[in-house]
């Protein structure tokens, strides 16, 4: 990658880690924190904890079309500030419902999917998975900070410590945008990043994607749900103090990582991917009724969280790489789209509901009913036909009419190799899913056009 790129990559991954941190922290304090606002009930405890997925699910969306008629930057920092703005309000409230406006604000800020196509905006064809590829880490180090930094932070600045911290990680954030992050010189529709329109009818009438979409729903209802009772669970029954579960997270976190690589490499490099994801359900759900089932001593809590939080971080590699290889070749980005919607909307159900069957049937109905929500997942999945091991590929290409672009895509599509093309000429590139152990690289690059190094304002 240029300097350029490496800027890029590096200054948009640490926007939305500091941005994703600031929302995870509260997760592991929050139950027993919000027992103590004025109002509180487990029902509203529970949707202070996932409102801010309503909210970003309802937003992000728009923003991002938004972000395609006045620039990338202005969304940003627009998002920020309300992210910002929610996070003060957090803080300064004394009463659930005040929480509940902050963290509905704090979604609001939904920035996801113009940060990926600022992204697109400033890189070249040919590194864009690379990028995306950086950004989507940050947020699994996000997660693994938030865990273990939101117990040390409450011990030392309490919960409203935490959401003063969470406004001042995002001006930090507006400072990268700012003084950081290169000014793209023009924005452009991506096919591969955006939402377009016009595909958008397509991606939800396709029951392969329809199957992913809930299953990242189902996922983010167990893992906010979870998050309802957990604290309340590690506090009462193990007699883990809030402030000191941080200890209990860090190691869980850490082999939780090292135990998925095995199962990641196996389903991409030997196409098990059908089965590691089946096989990551069933675990998920039976480490829910572990909670249940096991004698609640903090050995059997720890062993239970291990195994949840492995299978948890297989599906969310595999989830996002399932997307991108079942999707049509010009319909990634908006298959992506409705998948993080459904994941948001998976946030705010499961904080809200799981908050709901906490107050009627207590701790043991709530992770029954994640339990059984991965049930029906792995009913749904069991359907999922066997993946195409297929590869996007963007090249960019020279085609100034119609007919040469359905010339060009005839002959790419006639390549060995390539599954699937699609010509966007007002892009001027073309989206393909390609199969990497079939195909020769040289045969596509011969259809391609120049690329220089991505112009920016500032370069």
């Amino acid at each position: 990658m240029s300097p350029h790129e490496r800027r890029t990559a590096y200054s948009l991954a640490a926007v939305y880690m500091v941005r994703m941190l600031g929302l995870f922290m509260i997760l592991p304090v929050f139950t027993v924190y919000g027992a103590e606002l004025k109002g509180h009930t487990p029902l509203l405890i529970g949707l202070a904890l996932g409102i801010y997925g309503l909210s970003q699910a309802t937003f992000q969306i728009p923003l991002g079309r938004l972000s395609d008629r006045i620039g990338r930057k202005p969304v940003i920092l627009t998002a920020l500030t309300l992210f910002i703005t929610g996070s003060v309000v957090a803080a300064l409230s004394h009463t659930i419902v005040g929480v509940i406006v902050g963290r509905a604000l704090q979604g609001a800020g939904a920035m996801s999917s113009t940060v990926l196509a600022l992204a697109a905006d400033l890189t070249r064809e040919q590194h864009r998975t690379k990028i995306m590829a950086t950004i989507g880490v940050s947020i699994g180090v996000a997660f693994t900070l938030g865990m273990v930094l939101g117990p040390v932070l409450n011990a030392w600045i309490g919960v409203s410590g935490i959401f003063w911290s969470t406004a001042a990680l995002g001006l930090l954030a507006m400072g990268v945008v700012i003084g950081v992050v290169p000014n793209p010189r023009s924005h452009f529709r991506h096919r591969d990043t955006g939402v377009v329109a016009a595909s958008l009818g397509k991606v939800l009438r396709n029951p392969e994607l329809l199957r992913l979409d809930l299953g990242i729903f189902i996922m983010q209802f167990v893992l906010t749900a979870n998050f309802v009772v957990l604290p309340v669970v590690l506090a009462h029954v193990t007699h883990v103090p809030v402030n000191r579960s941080w200890e209990l997270y860090l190691p869980i976190m850490v082999f939780a990582f090292l135990f998925m690589i095995p199962f990641i490499i196996v389903a991409e490099q030997r196409r098990k991917m059908r089965q590691i994801l089946l096989g990551a359900i069933a675990v998920l759900g039976l480490a829910n009724l572990a909670y249940i089932y096991a004698d609640r001593s903090l050995f059997a809590m720890a062993a239970g969280l291990l195994v949840f939080f492995t299978a948890f971080s297989v599906l969310e590699a595999t989830l996002p790489s399932l997307v991108a290889k079942v999707a049509p070749a010009d319909q990634k980005g908006t298959a992506m789209g409705a998948y993080s919607t459904s994941q948001f909307l998976g946030v705010f159900a499961g904080g809200t509901v799981g908050g709901m069957i906490y107050g009627t049937w207590g701790v043991d109905g709530a992770i029954l009913a994640s339990a059984g929500l991965a049930l029906l997942w792995l009913l749904v999945a069991s359907r999922m036909a066997e993946p195409r091991y297929l590869s996007s590929y963007v090249l960019p290409i020279a085609a100034s009419d119609p007919q040469a672009a359905r010339t060009l895509q005839a002959s790419l599509a006639a390549i060995r190799g390539v599954a699937d093309v699609a010509v966007a000429e007002d892009e001027g590139v073309a989206y393909l899913k390609i199969d990497r152990a079939a195909i020769d690289e040289a045969d596509l690059r011969a259809f391609a056009r120049p690329v220089s190094e991505p112009l920016t304002s500032d370069s």
